[in-house]
């Protein structure tokens, strides 16, 4: 069973995989629900503040290179403006509720990975963002457990 809970633990941490399809492998598995749903959160969130990190560094730093360049000024450039509009648009807290729904609502492309990356471009503070992406991950958590919960039942 412990050998499980690592596996889950480590395919929470994958891009566009993470905890959308840890849990449901681990109600495929016969695993215990609640402590399964914790495990895939802190592995969902480890790779969290590297991401915000490195994002916009990344982008930075390919800016000024031959075949990358365009792009990552492109999206540095994009990104910034972007970030400048959602905080007029929406006002203090909406930003936070945009992001956290993002990263919650479980579809393909949404997630910890992208909303840590969409937060660095867009300029969101990593303490208010990390805060939002982990109310996300909860709430996606929730929602795909209810899902493998009642899939696997239903089988």
């Amino acid at each position: 069973m412990f050998l499980n809970f690592v596996k889950i633990f480590l395919i929470s941490m994958i891009p566009i995989i993470e905890l959308r399809g840890a849990i449901p492998i681990s109600q495929i598995w016969g695993m215990p629900i609640i402590p399964s749903y914790i495990v895939c959160i802190i592995g969902n969130m480890i790779p969290v503040p590297f991401v915000y990190f490195f994002a916009e560094r990344l982008l930075e730093w390919g800016k000024n290179k031959k075949v990358i360049g365009k792009f990552c000024a492109w999206c540095l450039k994009k990104g910034r403006r972007a970030g400048k509009k959602v905080s007029e648009k929406t006002g203090k807290h909406g930003a936070f509720i945009a992001l956290m729904l993002f990263v919650g609502i479980p579809i393909p492309g949404t997630g910890a990975w992208t909303g840590s990356f969409a937060a660095s471009i867009l300029g969101f503070g990593l303490k208010k963002s990390t805060i939002a992406i982990i109310c996300g991950v909860l709430l996606a958590g929730v929602i795909m457990m209810s899902a493998s919960a009642l899939g696997v039942a239903l089988l």
